[in-house]
């Protein structure tokens, strides 16, 4: 994998992942306002941009897996550090909209 691509893939893991969480954040806000109809759309999209950066994830193990080794550096490890955080708060943000949910419905 060349440089400039390596750096463009972990640039889209920061950047979907980033995406990702914001959307989470803001069903979580939609939930408790009420708005639960956002909320829904918030976690669409946030799992949306989890599917984008995976697809370039895959791309990177794809490519070390036919031998082409990436070096690991700083950037990398943030960027992957980034999306598992993303995926984890984007997981959380759900059990928070439902428990927002079922408070209103009570």
């Amino acid at each position: 994998m060349e440089e400039q691509t390596n750096l463009e893939v972990i640039m889209e893991l920061i950047i979907y992942g980033g995406d990702a969480k914001s959307n989470a954040m803001e069903a979580i806000q939609a939930a408790k306002a009420g708005d639960f109809e956002s909320a829904k759309a918030k976690i669409s999209a946030a799992e949306a941009s989890l599917v984008k950066a995976h697809h370039s994830q895959t791309g990177m193990l794809t490519e070390e897996a036919k031998g082409n080794k990436s070096e690991i550096s700083l950037l990398m490890v943030h960027g992957q550090d980034h999306l598992m955080t993303s995926m984890a708060f984007t997981d959380l943000a759900k059990e928070i909209v439902d428990v927002y949910k079922r408070i209103d419905e009570k």
